[in-house]
């Protein structure tokens, strides 16, 4: 049991050594190159260098032939993040990955994402769970639309940000607001 207790505490050290960094790739290659670096990471053994690669994506609603239809689009087109320890090593893994171009810094030299960029983007890090649901009401507690009375039409986890249905000169229309800014009634 303090085998599983050691190693758990040796992976939160050597975790906090662990940046996000981003690489440029072709376009279109985006998920081929993080099923490649994924299958590297598994066939040589390096889950403890690199913890995550992800191919941020979001939901948009097009209207096609009078239809909504939901579909999911990268965030960042031609580009693949990664939470990975750097070394001589792990460079060397990503850099030569198929479909990778580069890691985006000054010449050959990475440089990893401040925390307020990572936290901006809704990657790593703790999601804040606010104690609502679609279809409840709240109260705009800030900002220019404050003390109006809303029906909430969709959340946003990652970015910490809810569509509230407010009524705005007679008409109900959807209005942006971060977590910070609504109270539950």
């Amino acid at each position: 049991m303090s085998e599983e207790i050691n190693k758990a505490e040796e992976t939160k050290a050597v975790s906090a050594e662990a940046r996000w960094y981003v690489v440029h790739t072709y376009s279109g290659y985006e998920n081929k190159v993080k099923a490649n670096i994924e299958k590297t990471v598994e066939n040589r053994g390096m889950q403890d260098q690199i913890f995550e690669v992800s191919v941020p994506l979001q939901d948009v609603v097009e209207m096609k032939d009078g239809q909504k239809k939901t579909v999911q689009r990268k965030v960042f087109p031609g580009y693949v993040l990664l939470n990975m320890i750097m070394n001589d090593e792990t460079w060397y893994v990503v850099r030569n990955t198929r479909g990778v171009t580069s890691f985006v810094g000054p010449g050959s030299k990475p440089v990893p994402l401040t925390d307020a960029e990572v936290r901006a983007m809704g990657i790593g890090g703790e999601v804040e769970n606010l104690d609502v649901e679609v279809g409840d009401t709240v109260r705009v507690a800030t900002g220019p639309f404050a003390e109006s009375v809303g029906q909430i039409q969709e959340i946003n986890a990652n970015k910490k940000t809810l569509v509230v249905s407010l009524s705005i000169f007679g008409r109900e229309t959807p209005v942006e607001l971060d977590f910070a800014q609504i109270d539950k009634l």
